[in-house]
Formats: structure tokens, sequence, C-alpha cells
């Protein structure tokens, strides 16, 4: 088995080392970069596995990385910072994050929450479920895990994707946030219930021809969020 490649990026030499032994001892490939121009340039030149992406870097800060990076690619993201502000956590999040960290974190988790992004962002294996589900243009392979709207590809991220999958398997059902977070984040996120409403507009912006007016994803006002077709 080919060993999974996660670019750490962060400017603390003490906690680049710690990492980086501790998941090479996993059986993990580290790549390291100690600002957000020496990381773009290392995720260009060496297909990753999994980001994990410090805030508060020199010469370009990691929210600025996050964006360039998810310009051209879905690679999981998890952000590490020293702030642990409600809106820090959103602001991450809403430039394309899947998860957010706040320093000093165990260890333990770090590689938890590794091993469970990686395993929700790989393609399903063959022979399981490999039905299309098809709404009017929109389809959803959970094979290899694509999203096209009009026969375009559509770039989603781990998490944008696993909420599409859950409306469009529960038709008609509405969500509230909390279930939303039990199902999509389960114990991943320790936020509050706004990281769902981010997820939830960058995902319309997304799938949605006009986010204004939506298609397929509605709003259930003072409950949450459900998927439905109008033609249905």
């Amino acid at each position: 088995m080919v060993a999974k490649r996660i670019l750490l990026v962060d400017d603390e030499p003490i906690l680049i080392k710690g990492l980086k032994f501790t998941l090479e001892q996993d059986g993990y490939e580290i790549l390291t970069a100690a600002d957000g121009e020496e990381a773009l340039r290392v995720f260009s030149e060496n297909p990753v596995d999994l980001v994990l992406l410090d805030v508060m870097l020199p010469k370009m800060d990691g929210v600025v990385v996050c964006q360039r990076i998810r310009e051209t690619s879905n690679v999981p993201i998890i952000m590490l910072t020293a702030k642990g502000e409600d809106m820090d956590k959103i602001l991450g999040l809403e430039y394309g994050a899947d998860d957010y960290m706040t320093k000093p974190f165990n260890i333990l988790e770090v590689k938890a929450r590794i091993k469970t992004i990686l395993r929700r962002s790989a393609p399903a294996a063959a022979g399981e479920d490999s039905k299309v589900i098809r709404v009017r243009d929109l389809a959803v392979n959970s094979v290899n895990r694509s999203v096209t709207l009009d026969g375009k590809d559509i770039r989603l991220t781990a998490k944008e994707f696993d909420l599409l999958s859950l409306f469009i398997s529960n038709r008609g059902r509405v969500f509230s946030r909390e279930e939303m977070l039990d199902a999509v984040w389960k114990n991943d996120y320790a936020g509050d219930e706004r990281t769902v409403d981010v997820h939830i507009r960058r995902l319309r912006e997304k799938v949605e021809r006009n986010p204004t007016q939506p298609e397929f994803i509605f709003t259930k006002w003072g409950v949450g969020y459900y998927f439905t077709d109008r033609d249905d």
C-alpha cells in the first residue's frame, strides 16, 4: 500500500519536528513548509493527500494559502491555529478548510482527525454501492465521489460532498444543524452550528445555478435544511 502523503505547514520548528516524527511512525509520508509561499511551492510540486495548515504564517497567511489551494484542488485541509474565537473558526472553514483544530491540541486527536478525513475523502472501493443518484441535471456518484451539473464536473470538498450525499439520499427530509453535524462531522468538529450554514452556502454556490433561488437545497426557517426537486 502506498503511504498517504501529508503536507505539514507551520512556522514552529518544535511542532513540525514532533508532528512529523509521530505521523511518520504511523506510516505517513510527511512534507513540510515553514511559510505560506513555501507551502504553495511544495504543494504545486508534490501530490499530497492532506494538508495540515497553520493560520498564522510568515510571508502569506494560512487562510490565503487555503484559498489558493482551493482554486485547483479539493485535497482535505485541516487548519491549525492558536486562536480559538468562533469567528476565526468560521473564517477558516468558509475559505475551504475541512476541519479546524485549536492549539494546543492532543496528538492523538490530530491522528484521529487525519484518519477520519482521509477515510471519508477516499473513493469508495470497487464493489460498493455504485449507484449514481440523479436529480434533474445533477448527478452524484458515490463510488468516485464525483458530482456533475449539466454534464460539467463540480469540485466539492470532502465535507461538501458528504453533506450533498446526505441530502440527496434523504430527499424531502429536513435536517437540523445539529443532525447535520452529527451525521457529517460526527466527533471531528467541536465548534458551533454556524459552520453548517457556511458549508450550506458554499455548497449552494457550487450546485445551484442561482444560489438565491435554489433548485435543490432549501431552507426550512427555524428548523434547518432539506433537499428536494421542484419537478418531483
